[in-house]
This record gives structure tokens, C-alpha cells and sequence, in this order.
């Protein structure tokens, strides 16, 4: 996989916040930004093709298509 540098400018306070986020997880900031922007980017992807495949299938449209947990089970 091919890389490019970004170089970003962030406020004190954030950068702080994200050695924090880093250091508990025993990551760098710039691997924690990077995780978090392609978990981020996933999400976006999946859930753009949810959509897809329910405007493709249709959508559910009454509450009663919807499945429910049985009551009684924990």
C-alpha cells in the first residue's frame, strides 16, 4: 500500500487528549489518528452500502417487519 504525509495543525488541548487516547491503547498519536480515521472510513462504507442494499432489497417499512428479542430471553 502506497503512503503520503499529512501534516495537520491541532489545538494544544486535542493533541493532549490524543497522546492520552494513544498512550492507553500503547500506540503513537499519529497510529491512533490513523486507526481512527480508517475505522472512521469504514463505517462510512458500510453503512453507505446498508443503504444500497436496502434501497436495492427495500427497507422494512411497519415497526411489526422489524425482528424482536423474545421476551424471556437475557
Amino acid at each position: 500500500m502506497d503512503s503520503t504525509v499529512l501534516s495537520l495543525r491541532i489545538d494544544g488541548e486535542l493533541l493532549e487528549r490524543l497522546r492520552g487516547h494513544a498512550a492507553r491503547r500503547g500506540m503513537s498519536v499519529q497510529d491512533y489518528v490513523a486507526r481512527t480515521l480508517i475505522r472512521e472510513d469504514f463505517d462510512e462504507r458500510f453503512k453507505t452500502a446498508v443503504e444500497e442494499t436496502e434501497k436495492f432489497y427495500g427497507a422494512p417499512d411497519a415497526p411489526g417487519d422489524q425482528v424482536r428479542p423474545s421476551a424471556g430471553i437475557a
